[in-house]
């Protein structure tokens, strides 16, 4: 792991200054993350995608597998409009698009959840799968079954978070600029 934190926040996101941040973590436009998320990037970059929300005591990791070591071409891609709410732990090999991690939940390293899945509270997924799309995980034995709705957009909820955080909490200054990274031709 690179001996220093490499933290990208691009313009329209909110990062609160309480998070935990370590490791190369880039916060795409319009991300949320809450005081005490934590992110944790040891085997490799983390890109979160937009409009993705962090709540408290979330933590994202992409941790080491034993024997290995931090590779900065191995990157956990994280897809756009996710939530991940109060208390879950993530640490999936891959994550699509709108999907929803609730309450308590906890994804292991092996899985790999595309797009439009429902992670349900309490939820312990600890061995190695790939959920099809749409699916909806519930229950005390981790039941599946495909959603007959496509999830929402939080847009709501993000701008209502984006006006109220800033009134309680430090914020993280956007430092990258995607316009300004681009080389003239």
């Amino acid at each position: 792991m690179p001996t220093e934190n490499s933290i990208k926040i691009m313009p329209k996101a909110v990062v609160c200054e309480e998070s935990n941040l370590r490791g190369d973590i880039t916060f795409s436009a319009g991300c949320v993350v809450h005081p005490s998320a934590t992110v944790i990037a040891e085997a490799g970059p983390i890109i979160i995608g937009e409009n993705c929300i962090l709540e408290e005591y979330t933590t994202i990791a992409h941790r080491l597998q034993a024997g290995a070591s931090w590779n900065a071409n191995n990157i956990l891609s994280i897809g756009t409009h996710n939530v991940f709410e109060v208390g879950c732990t993530v640490e999936a090999a891959r994550i699509g698009d709108k999907n929803v991690f609730e309450s308590k939940c906890f994804v292991g390293p092996g899985v790999t959840v595309p797009s439009g899945c429902v992670v349900g509270a309490g939820i312990r997924m600890h061995t190695a799968q790939l959920l099809p799309e749409n699916t909806i995980v519930y229950g005390q034995q981790a039941l599946q079954r495909e959603g007959i709705e496509k999830q929402s957009s939080q847009t709501l909820q993000i701008d209502f978070l984006r006006k109220v955080l800033p009134n309680y909490h430090h914020l993280r200054k956007p430092n990258h600029d995607p316009k300004k990274a681009r080389s003239v031709v």
